[in-house]
């Protein structure tokens, strides 16, 4: 069926007005977080051994087993990768960013620092709660790394005033000047500097014992006039994990989406923590260490999102637009398997389509992540349908999934017999819903004009 016999068969349908476009199926239910798998797992198949390989050269980053190899898994930690590669992990450290610029904007959580097994109500000391709580302010790149420093040079005069037996009070007030702007909280309550509390932010306060500690992120990486050094160093990795590829779905979005197919940097002190979250869209992410320290990762595969979904709910946490902290006893009671595992210096952790996760920093680190979307049906029927079922809970998807579906017939040709079937289903109705609405408009009196499309505009959304 051909376009012309598309737009023929459907004349007149637009003149009764217009229903919901939905690009999965007209005859299926709408998508929901699905039932867990019924099968009941013993104590140690709920801590499941992390995929990983270690690459010993250029000729192991480039086989096509790695990229099978991490398609087959709901996370995977591809160690040795830097130095195989010969990456120069030092043009991401904090001393060559501040060289680079020193007044790039940074993105600052708040955050109590406690242990990755712990996520304490600050409310009520010694209660466990799911949700995370921290609060938004911005820095640049060099206050942050003066903090990072100052930080870490704290952490050696405690333990060298504890191995002589001094006390030293928890320092909880140093760097109250690092942000530069009102702060925002996890719960979107905006916070004014005046009249801030002991730990520099009003309304979040470290419980008994705890210190607050900062979490530099989202610094955005994708000017190449800014970043060029950086973003050509990236270049050296395998296709199926560069961030501008042609097997990328990403890559044919046609304009920038921040931290999707463009790098984003964090930088971080011990305790810093990334909540729990899929991926926007269930793209699949990259993510590699540039140390100096460790970062723990905690991963929960894609046929138990629904688990988490409904445990999230329980705690009166959203799963979208909520920040929160999984109790690990709570998934492990609810037959929930979780990886969990060390990503040291030079390690890239893939993460695959739809995979839960949350990391915590074990030490003093930078971090550098960014999304692909390699052409498989799986990926592009979890994001479509994850895209479905976004606008089922009010949340904007990030990625334009019907643009996205449109620039990719454009652009590629594809081989995957059911990707092209996903794909053609998506054209098919994208096109008749388009119809009915220019039919519908038509009718009504109103005049339409072709908007058309600058380079690199962005899609426009309605709502």
């Amino acid at each position: 069926m051909d376009a012309k016999s598309v737009l023929e068969s459907c004349k007149g349908q637009g003149l009764h007005g217009l229903t919901n476009c939905s690009i999965l199926s007209d005859k299926a239910a709408p998508p929901q977080p699905p039932d867990p798998p019924s099968v009941r797992l013993t104590r140690e198949q709920l801590l499941p051994p992390t995929p990983s390989v270690f690459l010993e050269n250029k000729k192991d980053a480039f086989s096509p087993q790695l990229q099978e190899f991490c398609l087959k898994h709901p996370i995977a930690v591809v160690r040795g990768l830097a130095a195989a590669l010969k990456l120069d992990l030092g043009l991401f450290s904090t001393k060559t960013l501040v060289e680079a610029n020193p007044d790039h904007t940074i993105e600052v959580r708040t955050q109590v620092q406690q242990t990755s097994d712990e996520n304490w109500d600050p409310q009520f000391p010694g209660k466990r709660v799911w949700a995370c709580i921290s609060h938004r302010s911005h820095t640049t790149i060099a206050k942050y790394a003066q903090y990072q420093a100052s930080s870490f040079q704290d952490s050696l005069k405690e333990e060298r005033d504890r191995a002589a037996g001094i006390h030293t009070p928890s320092a909880n007030n140093s760097n109250n000047n690092l942000s530069d702007s009102d702060s925002k909280d996890s719960t979107g309550t905006v916070r004014k500097k005046k009249g801030s509390s002991s730990t520099g932010i009003a309304g979040l306060k470290a419980p008994p014992g705890s210190k607050m500690l900062r979490f530099g992120t989202n610094v955005d990486l994708s000017d190449e006039r800014k970043w060029r050094q950086q973003l050509q160093e990236l270049t050296k990795l395998p296709a199926f994990a560069r961030v501008v590829s042609a097997g990328n779905m990403l890559s044919h979005v046609g304009h920038v989406i921040l931290g999707m197919n463009t790098v984003q940097l964090y930088m971080k002190v011990p305790g810093s923590r990334t909540p729990g979250h899929q991926e926007n869209n269930n793209f699949c992410s990259i993510n590699i260490n540039i140390g100096p320290g460790d970062c723990e990762w905690f991963a929960v595969p894609d046929a138990y999102w629904g688990v988490v979904y409904n445990l999230c709910e329980r705690n009166h946490l959203n799963y979208l637009h909520g920040s929160w902290w999984p109790a690990l006893e709570d998934l492990y009671e609810e037959n929930v398997p979780v990886y969990r595992f060390l990503q040291r210096p030079g390690d890239l952790v893939w993460v695959n389509s739809g995979c839960v996760h949350w990391v915590q920093a074990v030490g003093w680190c930078n971090n550098i992540a960014w999304n692909v979307g390699p052409l498989t049906a799986r990926q592009y029927h979890l994001a479509i349908e994850r895209y479905e079922w976004n606008k089922l809970q009010s949340y904007k998807s990030i990625v334009p999934m019907i643009h996205l579906s449109w620039n990719l017939a454009r652009n590629i040709k594809v081989s995957d017999p059911k990707l092209f079937e996903l794909i053609k289903n998506c054209l098919l109705r994208t096109l008749r819903h388009c119809a009915k609405i220019l039919e519908y408009v038509k009718s009504k009196g109103v005049e339409v004009r072709f908007h058309g499309r600058g380079k690199n505009e962005a899609s426009h959304y309605c709502g």
